[in-house]
């Protein structure tokens, strides 16, 4: 069961999530160069009749499926070349009209849908070509309507009535006229020709006319001038000659006045001058000044960048290499010390644990004697008394005698009469340390009996318990 239940929720979710990708496919915006055209059930219009589409420009929708569809038509101009020959005027003359239009889908809300009904899947030749044929039979139709007189000279108007009925046709398939532009007008019978021939003629006769007029207006009004000139001239070079004088006086004392005026001003600007030079040449010194401190004071932070601070570098460098060496050293010697320290300790130690052994063994021997160092010592002499031996040993071992030969003349002795051998023998026994001399050495005293001395009596028994002991 709940495996059935996964199941229809997966469906139920894939159903769902279809759905909304549909839904959001199916929203369509209408770009600004474009018109949306949505056909299909699209709803009733005003007069409650169906509508056979639905025209968008600049928005979006939402496009219903199955019931309704969707296409876009294109809002890009069309230029139409329109080569109008012989066209029958009002006149019953010939003339061709060789223009050229523009023209475009409209997006009026009621021509947008007259061209939905009318261009929605033509291509643009084709609408190309519908256009052309409207246009070409309203321009046959306004030629036949004006004279040749009227085309040629007011084109104004013969531009507006082509635009107005071009225009109103143009707009049932739902086409808008854009531009109108008629390039130039001719006729077969040469009537338009004619017509500019004799404008021109008139024209320049008219002008003509006019220049022979200009030219006697010219001549009377030249002549009259003439008159008027020496007359005016004469009043005028009196009045020139009273003026000159008045001018020249005036002048006169205007150049006085623009002398003075010069001096003073050329006197002022020579002191102004002098100034300024003075002030400048003051401004330059100081401004060298600074600049010579500047100067100094840049080659005095260049030189102590550059010999100054790397002195003091390495001065630091040096001092910090001596401090290292000396904290190397004083750490190598407290090290080295606390070597010594614990060495000297240890041997201490050790020394103070022999010596306190040794202590405790005398102590003990001591006691083992019954409290008589006397005792104690002799037990100690009797404990070493075989190496004293093999020391005295050792001291006559490696003498080397092979042979000893002997001449006595049994003179030797202090009797006359002792062998001299046997004092040679004796001397050289005499020639060992004896052991009493070795104590005393030793700051000891070899003991009685080693001496060969006896004690009394009362000492014997108790010398025999030690050494019994």
């Amino acid at each position: 069961m709940e495996e059935y239940y996964v199941l229809i929720v997966g469906a139920i979710a894939i159903f769902v999530f279809v759905l909304i990708v549909s839904f959001f496919r199916r929203y369509k915006r209408c770009p600004s160069d474009r018109i949306l055209v949505i056909y299909g059930k699209v709803g009733k219009d005003k007069a409650q009749e169906s509508r056979s589409a639905k025209c968008i420009h600049g928005g979006a929708a939402f496009i219903w499926p199955v019931i309704q569809d969707y296409s876009f038509m294109d809002l890009t101009p069309i230029s139409i070349e329109i080569n109008l020959t012989s066209a029958l005027s009002k006149q019953n003359i010939r003339v061709d009209v060789p223009s050229r239009f523009t023209v475009g889908i409209s997006t009026e809300p009621g021509i947008m849908i007259n061209a939905a009904e009318r261009l929605l899947g033509l291509t643009r030749v084709d609408i190309n070509n519908l256009a052309k044929d409207i246009i070409f039979g309203q321009l046959r139709l306004v030629v036949a309507t004006m004279d040749i007189e009227e085309i040629n000279s007011n084109r104004d108007k013969f531009l507006a009535a082509v635009s107005s009925n071009v225009e109103a046709e143009l707009k049932k398939i739902g086409l808008k006229l854009i531009n109108v532009n008629v390039t130039d007008i001719n006729d077969e019978s040469g009537y338009i020709q004619a017509l500019g021939k004799e404008a021109a003629a008139k024209a320049i006769n008219d002008a003509k006319k006019t220049v022979a007029e200009k030219n006697r207006d010219g001549s009377v009004g030249e002549a009259n001038a003439m008159q008027d000139q020496r007359v005016l001239v004469a009043a005028a070079d009196a009045t020139a000659v009273e003026g000159e004088n008045t001018a020249k006086i005036t002048i006169a004392n205007s150049n006085a006045s623009r002398r003075q005026m010069e001096a003073e001003a050329e006197k002022k600007a020579v002191a102004a001058e002098k100034v300024n030079q003075a002030q400048a040449l003051e401004e330059a010194y100081a401004a060298e000044r600074e600049a010579e401190k500047a100067r100094a004071e840049r080659d005095k932070a260049a030189q102590t960048a550059d010999i100054v601070i790397p002195a003091m570098v390495d001065k630091e460098k040096v001092e910090i290499a001596a401090e290292a060496i000396a904290e190397q050293t004083r750490r190598h010697a407290k090290g080295e010390a606390d070597a010594i320290f614990m060495k000297m300790e240890a041997e201490a130690k050790g020394i103070y644990e022999v010596l306190t052994k040794q202590a405790e063994g005398f102590r003990k021997l001591v006691a083992a004697a019954g409290d008589d160092p006397n005792s104690a010592v002799k037990l100690m002499i009797a404990d070493k008394l075989p190496e004293l031996t093999k020391i005295q040993v050792e001291a006559v071992k490696n003498l080397k005698i092979d042979k000893i030969t002997v001449w006595d003349n049994m003179s030797g002795g202090k009797d006359g009469n002792s062998p001299t051998s046997a004092k040679f023998l004796s001397g050289m026994l005499g020639a060992i340390p004896p052991y009493e001399e070795l104590f005393k050495m030793a700051g000891m005293e070899l003991p009685d009996y080693l001496k060969g001395k006896t004690k009394p009596e009362e000492n014997q028994p108790k010398e025999a318990e030690v050494v019994e002991e």
